[in-house]
């Protein structure tokens, strides 16, 4: 046993332990015929640096998998990198410009050569910063979502899934980002609100044709009758008309119904060649918003596109990859003239109306925004222009390419996700996986019953490309190898693959059975490990990852791929907001770990999981934790200097003082609200439990008790005493490893001599009910209780910290007289007394403490100036009083509660609390004073 330093520096303790656990092998140790336990973490961007949600997402799983590994089960973290297509392609896309070259220069396999040397070069940042972090991963099974393994598994289930009718290419609406030059999914765009216009054009009527136009009010009467030769049209994007295939109305509206069915004329473009379109009825407009009428341009608007495939409406595509307006086709006159016919009732496919450039010559090449510009004042000096309104308007914005989302007709690959959702639902409707917190499930059902098919190609270079290739007639032919397409193709037939890739979600749906071995491996639980035990995840990612995990491992393994899926919540700056970098509330975890260690970052993170809520960031609690941890250092010295070490049993030592029944039954307790925090996932009263046993029951209360039999030579029930202070101590740092895993293995191997086991696979307390011995622990806890009652009487009245007082009792009843006698030395001396005695008629001004059924006395008289004492009182009751009656006031006003920022309210309602609380124990202490 090695003595411990006076300070503790967690800086070099991390260190050296995560190097000793990972050289050793100790995060999968071997462990034949062990329960097998298996969590696999959500795989980080292999391009990605520590973030605080990450920090709270791993110290989440590491706790579990420590806390596993201690009750003995084969567990095993499964951990790895996502290849994150749009991510790495980027960062290499970005190291390129910074020395004037860019990835055009080059063909696509020596730029995907390119980006794998930066994998190997730059792409283990995390995962180096997750083992700062603590986390026990199995390192000698990493995983990559692009290793040999996993891509086999991801062209197996593209080519199974097409097979099986689940795959299929179309063409449909896709969020095109003009940035990154690719389709993204819904999940990956962002609305903002931005300050915008709203722009009112007329389509005149063909042919010159009017109508009656009768506008009335709710009473059904008339307010505005008057003839027109056109229907009014509003529109945030005027560019897009260009491209419009009718004007829809809705079928109840009778303000145009006499217009219903004929055509109205685009107002843009060369006069002798604007086309017209039909005025058709749909149940998308809204009567009451805007005129009631909406141009549908099914090619770049998504709510145009479901009514335009509703009705039969021709999608024309106007923008190119970069959304800029078309260059190519035929020139405009000859595609207006097409359109025209189609509009007149000609036969039309999709093919060919995605060839028609629609696009006036003037416009082609044009940015989409200058093309705006463009349209607007040419429509304006038509005199065609009804009005323009300044409005705030959502916009979508590419979370990556962070530029404005194009909608746009294209050629995709998609998952029949809806045939795939169906058993994922039932199976957490059957409980088959349980989602905790429960209020998530029907976020989850909502999603899941609307799905809409997944799109699943990008347009990069950098990912699992497609394993489709096409004949030059247009056939596909889906196989996982070359040889094995053109053996479907037959030989001689000329094959091109195809150019993308697959979204990068797709291939890290397999996670939790891929990186097991599958498919090579055809054991169906894959050696025990699938279903994995628990998935624990922030919910942001619920449908991105967690959903399609549902999906694909079901259909795949035919078993749901966890048996509980856990969702955290995010973690916010101090003031409740979401943190980013524009706000400059981002919080640097690595920071935490060099100022306070990983261990408190840990604790505080688990202390602040609460399911259901988010965690709002608290540099002073971690702070705080790693001050807990420093008492639990320096309660690990205190025993080392007081002869107490290792324990050599796992139960409990013999004891026959109070004080160590006591402890022992406090231990007990401790283990079994462990024991349920962790079956219900409760990482915060799990944490809490822990933190009060040590804090203090231990060091403040156990510890203080316990120093006259170690101090005292020859006192009775020393030896004792130091077997049950070194069992207990060894039970605390088995029970908080999996939360602070450095100091407590630390202090583990300091304690005493351990060299076949080190803590890390130690083996969890048992909650052995028959150590308890009801009585001392009702006597200590009495204890505690009359000494803190003392405490607080003493502060409250302003004795003196150092003085002696004397403590008088009346109507104690003889087992609280046995207590006294038993437990002078300690009361004595915790409580600062002089003496312990029945009061026997005494009088005077005194401070009276009620516990139980006996009433405790301390005469006042020389140690303070009572009447000065009750006069300070007074005052600071009616302060307290007048600060808590006028914060109540604020709390009760509806309009305070209303317009009241939320931190706001919070804060007030906390100060009442605590200007409450002040009051009452101002009161209690008057009252002391008789």
């Amino acid at each position: 046993m090695s003595e411990l330093p006076k300070t503790f520096d967690p800086t070099e303790i991390e260190a050296r332990w995560y190097a000793h656990w990972e050289a050793n092998g100790l995060f999968r140790p071997d462990r034949p015929g062990a329960e097998p336990w298996t969590i696999v973490n959500p795989p980080p961007n292999v391009t990605g640096s520590l973030h605080i949600g990450h920090a709270l997402d791993n110290t989440l799983q590491d706790i579990l998998v420590r806390h596993a590994r201690l009750k003995g089960k084969d567990a095993r973290w499964v951990v790895g990198t996502d290849h994150a297509g749009i991510a790495t392609q980027m960062v290499v896309e970005r190291q390129l410009a910074e020395r004037q070259d860019k990835r055009t220069n080059y063909s696509r396999d020596d730029f995907v050569d390119l980006v794998w040397k930066w994998k190997e070069e730059s792409g283990g940042t995390i995962t180096r910063q997750l083992r700062r972090l603590g986390c026990s991963m199995d390192w000698s099974n990493e995983r990559f979502t692009m290793d040999e393994g996993f891509s086999k598994a991801v062209l197996k289930v593209f080519v199974d899934l097409h097979k099986q009718g689940l795959i299929y290419r179309d063409k449909r609406l896709v969020n095109w980002d003009p940035a990154l030059k690719t389709a993204i999914s819904d999940l990956e765009v962002e609305s903002r609100a931005v300050q915008g216009h709203m722009w009112h054009f007329k389509y005149p009527l063909a042919g010159g044709e009017t109508y009656i136009y009768v506008e009335r009010d709710a009473d059904g009467n008339v307010v505005l009758e008057e003839e027109r030769d056109y229907i009014s049209i509003a529109t945030t994007r005027p560019e897009t008309m260009l491209g419009d295939g009718a004007v829809a109305v809705h079928p109840g509206d009778e303000r145009y119904r006499p217009i219903v069915g004929k055509l109205c004329e685009i107002p843009v473009g060369p006069k002798a060649l604007r086309r017209q379109i039909p005025i058709i009825t749909d149940d998308y407009p809204d009567p009451h918003f805007g005129s009631g009428a909406v141009k549908i341009t099914g090619a770049h608007d998504e709510n145009d596109y479901g009514v335009a495939q509703r009705n039969g409406i021709p999608m024309y595509r106007l923008m190119d990859e970069n959304a800029a307006m078309r260059a190519d086709g035929a020139p405009y006159a000859e595609a207006a003239a097409r359109a025209q016919e189609i509009a007149g009732g000609a036969a039309w496919t999709a093919a060919e109306v995605d060839t028609l450039n629609l696009v006036p010559d003037a416009y082609r090449g044009l940015d989409r925004y200058e093309a705006r510009k463009r349209v607007v004042a040419d429509i304006d000096a038509d005199g065609l222009m009804i009005k323009v309104e300044d409005k705030q308007i959502m916009q979508p914005f590419g979370d990556r390419g962070g530029v404005v989302i194009e909608p746009m007709l294209t050629d995709q690959w998609y998952v029949d996700a809806a045939t795939l959702a169906k058993p994922a639902i039932e199976a957490v409707r059957s409980g088959a996986t349980k989602v905790v917190p429960k209020s998530w499930e029907k976020t989850y059902f909502n999603w899941m019953e609307n799905i809409q098919p997944w799109c699943v190609s990008r347009q990069l270079w950098w990912g699992h490309r497609i394993p489709a290739w096409y004949a030059e007639d247009g056939r596909i032919f889906v196989a996982e190898t070359e040889e094995e397409a053109q053996a479907q193709a037959g030989q001689g037939v000329a094959l091109r693959r195809d150019e993308d890739v697959l979204d990068t979600w797709f291939s890290s749906a397999l996670w939790p059975f891929a990186t097991m071995g599958w498919p090579e491996e055809t054991d169906p639980t894959l050696g025990g490990r699938y279903p994995n035990d628990v998935l624990i995840s922030g919910f942001d990612i619920l449908f991105f990852w967690d959903a399609r995990m549902m999906m694909q491992g079901l259909h795949f393994m035919k078993e749901v791929p966890f048996k509980t899926l856990y969702l955290h919540g995010l973690v916010r700056a101090a003031d409740g907001q979401k943190m980013s970098k524009s706000k400059g509330n981002v919080v640097d975890p690595l920071g935490l770990i060099d100022r306070y260690g990983a261990d408190a970052l840990r604790f505080f993170m688990a202390a602040m999981e609460s399911q259901g809520r988010d965690v709002k960031m608290d540099e002073k609690r971690v702070e705080g934790y790693r001050n807990f941890a420093t008492k639990l250092w320096n309660a690990a010295r205190f025993a080392q200097s007081n002869g107490i070490s290792a324990s050599t049993h796992i139960e409990p030592p013999a004891a026959t003082l109070a004080v160590n029944k006591w402890i022992v039954a406090e231990t007990v307790a401790t283990v079994q609200a462990m024991d349920l925090a962790f079956a219900d996932y409760r990482f915060d009263e799990a944490a809490n439990a822990i933190y009060q046993f040590v804090w203090s029951r231990f060091c403040d209360w156990y510890l203080e008790l316990i120093k006259p039999v170690l101090q005292t030579e020859g006192a009775e029930g020393a030896e004792e005493t130091r077997l049950v202070a070194g069992w207990v101590l060894d039970q605390i740092l088995v029970l908080l490893h999996p939360f602070m895993p450095f100091i407590t293995e630390e202090l583990w191997s300091k304690l005493g001599d351990r060299p076949d086991y080190p803590l890390i696979t130690a083996k969890w307390p048992m909650a052995d009910a028959r150590a308890l011995d009801p009585e001392a622990a009702q006597e200590i806890d009495w204890l505690i209780r009359l000494i803190s009652e003392i405490r607080s009487a003493r502060t409250e009245l302003n004795v003196s910290p150092g003085a002696q007082v004397r403590l008088l009792h009346r109507e104690a009843s003889g087992e609280t007289q046995n207590r006294i006698n038993r437990q002078y030395q300690s009361l004595a001396r915790l409580a600062r007394l002089s003496g312990v005695e029945p009061a026997m008629g005494w009088h005077g001004a005194a401070a009276q403490i009620v516990l139980d059924e006996a009433t405790f006395v301390i005469p006042l008289e020389g140690l303070i100036d009572v009447d000065a004492e009750r006069a300070r009182l007074t005052k600071a009751i009616a302060a307290a009083e007048k600060e808590r009656d006028s914060l109540g006031a604020r709390l009760s006003n509806p309009a305070f509660a209303e317009k009241a920022k939320p931190e706001a309210v919070e804060k007030a309602r906390a100060d009442h609390a605590d200007k409450s609380a002040e009051a009452a124990r101002l009161q209690a202490a008057l009252g002391r004073l008789g």
